[in-house]
């Protein structure tokens, strides 16, 4: 019988990540990727994309068995829905209304809710349990609670570090763009300190004060883990992040794809 491939794919704003988990060793991510998002891509340049990075990780595509995406860029889901349908000979998984994710959603209006934060707040749940709030650093920083039931209870979304910068940039001629590092003190004594004590230190206490302020909703007892390209970073200057999950979002494709297998289907 043919090994199962996972492929995971995550069509993000600013950037794209890919997973591939082999689910011969209990589900390993066997491969992973991070690609910058081009809203102009092509399908024919999305497939030699795809082929060259499974070249340069000896896995061929005949290897890949099933697909899920999830996307909070209509455009490019219809394209990589094509070329991997046409690649790997089965239409991909795609997170969205309809899908088996075993969390009510008790937004509003659950259709606005990104197909990332119910990813995450899912991952985040199966992995740790509740209550929890998982923080993502990608092009806007979101927070998704769950609750100690595994109700997905809504959050808060803030601009990303990157955007905020980029913004400053924009409107004050005398700034720069700095490294988000770690200054020598939090009070700068140079422009470069400065813009890195604000961005860094800055966006730590913006996490701790919203985290404080969702376990006076929650209660003390809420974990906070953290994911996205700077969760590193600033959880190191947290007080209340726990732990950090860089692979979270695959992670919570994989759990989403298992819930809604088709032998699975069947036998429920």
């Amino acid at each position: 019988m043919k090994d199962r491939v996972l492929l995971a794919i995550d069509i993000g704003n600013t950037n794209l990540t890919l997973g591939a988990f082999d689910w011969r060793a209990e589900e390993r991510l066997r491969e992973h990727w991070r690609l910058a998002t081009h809203r102009e891509q092509t399908s024919d340049e999305v497939a030699i994309t795809l082929r060259a990075l499974f070249d340069a990780a000896s896995l061929p595509p005949d290897e890949i068995t099933d697909v899920i995406i999830s996307s909070v860029v209509p455009p490019l889901l219809p394209i990589w829905e094509r070329v991997c349908t046409k690649l790997f000979d089965r239409p991909p998984l795609v997170v969205g209304p309809g899908i088996r994710t075993g969390m009510p959603v008790l937004y509003e209006n659950p259709r606005e809710v990104g197909a990332d934060r119910i990813v995450n707040a899912v991952a985040a749940y199966e992995l740790h349990g509740g209550p929890i709030v998982a923080v993502d650093f990608g092009t806007a920083t979101t927070f998704d609670c769950v609750s100690g039931a595994g109700e997905y209870l809504g959050g808060a979304i803030f601009p990303g570090i990157h955007i905020s910068m980029e913004a400053l940039f924009e409107r004050a001629s005398m700034l720069h763009r700095v490294e988000i590092a770690r200054p020598k003190s939090v009070i700068g004594k140079t422009t470069t300190g400065s813009l890195q004590s604000g961005l860094l230190y800055g966006y730590a206490g913006m996490v701790d004060s919203m985290v404080t302020r969702i376990r006076d909703e929650l209660g003390e007892d809420t974990r906070c883990i953290a994911t996205g390209g700077l969760a590193q970073r600033i959880a190191s200057e947290s007080r209340c992040i726990e732990r950090v999950e860089p692979f979270l979002t695959l992670e919570g494709l994989r759990i989403l794809f298992e819930k809604n297998r088709p032998e699975r289907k069947e036998a429920t």
